[in-house]
């Protein structure tokens, strides 16, 4: 059965370099759903590759702004999009910290530079202006989140807004790999991939459009539905 869930989520340019890189890194293509031929890693198998990548290549690369929701039973898709689209032509485009390569929890992300209000402004936005259209957590969900260990004020964002890390528990990243305990191994990913992000770090983050992302179910991966351009003058 189709219980789809969605996201706002920061998706760079199909064209751009960096969406190159993420599809690739991944291993799957977030328009096409393609699967990709991932790079080699010395030191790393390619089943161990794959492995360490598969949750992020299940949500795509990005980075989220709304967290994955399912529809208010009251609402449609396309009375979702159409709120996007006016959401968004509301905001300017603007100018982020270059990506670079960060630990974060344990795991492999890129994240910006230097702290970018305009980005936790945005994320902010999009988790408030289109909360009506977020249909409530259910308790399996929510024990879920508590699972991992909350502090008071996650909880707070949790039972208010359906996630625990939102506003100021918001930490902008596009995730490249799952947690990895063992230090010799981070090394290695860390050595693989700091060639292939560098360049990212030459050069500030355009921020242009949100993503509008689809999950048909937990089982099928998400993909772009639509780029809904920051459009104000």
């Amino acid at each position: 059965m189709s219980d789809p869930r969605y996201a706002l989520y920061y998706c760079p340019p199909e064209d751009s370099e960096l969406y190159r890189f993420g599809c690739r890194w991944l291993g799957r293509d977030v328009v096409s759903g393609a699967l990709r031929e991932q790079p080699a890693v010395p030191g790393i198998t390619p089943a161990r590759l794959a492995n360490v990548t598969s949750d992020a290549r299940h949500y795509g690369f990005h980075g989220t702004l709304k967290p994955p929701f399912r529809l208010h039973p009251q609402a449609t898709e396309a009375q979702l999009a159409g709120s996007v689209g006016r959401f968004a032509a509301q905001l300017r485009p603007f100018t982020a910290p270059p990506l670079v390569l960060k630990e974060l929890s344990g795991f492999l992300a890129l994240q910006c530079a230097t702290p970018s209000p305009e980005i936790d402004t945005l994320a902010g936005a999009c988790v408030t202006a289109l909360d009506r259209f977020r249909a409530p957590a259910t308790e399996s969900e929510l024990a879920k989140r508590r699972a991992a260990g909350l502090t008071d004020r996650q909880e707070e964002m949790l039972a208010r807004w359906g996630y625990p890390y939102v506003m100021d528990q918001f930490r902008f990243h596009m995730t490249l790999t799952c947690r990895l305990p063992d230090a010799a191994e981070r090394a290695a990913f860390r050595e693989a991939l700091e060639p292939m992000v560098a360049r990212f770090a030459a050069e500030p983050l355009r921020v242009e459009a949100v993503a509008l992302f689809r999950q048909d179910s937990r089982e099928t991966p998400f993909l772009l539905t639509r780029y809904f351009p920051l459009s104000r003058v």
